[in-house]
């Protein structure tokens, strides 16, 4: 095997560490050709579609991409910004501000985004990161509930990433958080911002996305997990069994995936006299087509056709304090015996330095 080059030693170099925050991925823009290389590269992950290789290709080249990209890039341009795709640009943010919270609670360490498909590529990343000396890597998925079409995916990126590498870093990896009181605390948070807006709902939603009901009796453990983070959400709210639902979305393809289904959910539930609901999504950390379009868009229209009278969605975490409180909290458990912390002398020049910065801005303020 032809390894990849390592960069040059330098003696005396500092070990650095890293937290990469790695999300599912995007297309590069939204259009059919952008679209159908991303669900290229998505949809022939064995992790992602089990079914053998030689019928999926047939499925996949003669079905799917044919007549399922130009389709999901108008919903991607139904949501595109100007910054480009929400998911992306949710996720580098949280990235940069995840660091300066780590920070704050005196931690030295560099935190960057990857996508497990798309750009920036987990493989591009890593390697950026070995040539810049970081020598210990923490990877956080941003997905706290585990499963192996998600979580597995992104752990089997980054080591086929290092089997090709000579000089492998300390690895740690991140398994799941779906239960971490910081998290919960953070939506908890959400909701009840929310609803000191718009007020409480008849029934609060929780969407999460769907996985082939196969994969469960197989031994994924992501709709259980998915239950309880519902289960602790509500207790944090006070919500009664009959004021919440769990659902599952985004189904792909004619085979039972985990039910019950959001949009026929909330159709009945319209159907049966409920007027309002509220629906999150505690299953992604950053808005994407499957919240605000799936969600925001189609399953609002489904309620409010099928007879309901208001349908709100709550954001999810994206860039909150509460959330990024969670995932510094998070890291910061697992990075546990690195060496990370600040030094006392380092302490003490950033805040010489920042005490120079007030100055300096004061003193240019007074003469303007």
């Amino acid at each position: 095997m032809a390894f990849l080059k390592e960069p040059d030693y330098s003696h005396g170099r500092a070990e650095k560490t890293a937290v990469v925050l790695i999300n599912l991925g995007t297309p590069d823009a939204p259009t059919t050709s952008a679209v159908r290389r991303y669900l290229k590269q998505f949809l022939w992950d064995q992790r992602v579609v089990e079914i053998p290789r030689a019928v999926w290709w047939m499925i996949l080249n003669l079905i799917i991409l044919p007549f399922r990209s130009k389709k999901s890039a108008e919903k991607y341009a139904a949501i595109w910004s100007n910054d480009g795709s929400p998911l992306l640009v949710h996720t580098r943010k949280q990235a940069v501000l995840l660091k300066g919270y780590l920070g704050e609670r005196g931690h030295e360490v560099n935190v960057v985004h990857a996508m497990c498909y798309g750009s920036p590529s987990i493989p591009e990343v890593l390697s950026q990161l070995k040539a810049e000396g970081h020598e210990r890597i923490l990877i956080l998925p941003a997905y706290p509930q585990y499963s192996a079409t998600t979580t597995a995916a992104n752990f089997d990126a980054v080591t086929q990433h290092y089997q090709q590498t000579r000089n492998v870093p300390e690895l740690r990896f991140i398994k799941h958080y779906h239960d971490h009181p910081a998290y919960i605390h953070a939506l908890k948070v959400s909701v009840l911002k929310s609803w000191e807006i718009n007020g409480k709902p008849e029934k609060l939603v929780m969407s999460f996305h769907g996985l082939p009901k196969a994969f469960l009796m197989r031994g994924d453990p992501y709709h259980c997990e998915c239950y309880k983070t519902a289960r602790l959400l509500a207790e944090q709210l006070g919500l009664g069994k009959e004021e919440y639902i769990v659902t599952f979305q985004s189904r792909l393809g004619r085979a039972e995936w985990l039910q019950p289904y959001t949009e026929p959910t909330v159709q009945a539930l319209a159907k049966q006299g409920v007027k309002r609901i509220d629906v999150v999504c505690p299953g992604f950390l950053a808005d994407c087509l499957e919240t605000l379009e799936e969600i925001a868009m189609e399953v609002r229209q489904a309620f409010l056709g099928a007879g309901g009278q208001t349908f709100n969605y709550i954001p999810c975490l994206n860039e909150s304090p509460d959330g990024l409180r969670a995932l510094a909290e998070i890291s910061e458990q697992h990075l546990i015996g690195w060496p990370t912390m600040k030094t006392a002398s380092m302490r003490e020049q950033e805040k010489q330095q920042a005490l120079i910065s007030r100055a300096e801005a004061k003193r240019f303020g007074a003469d303007h």
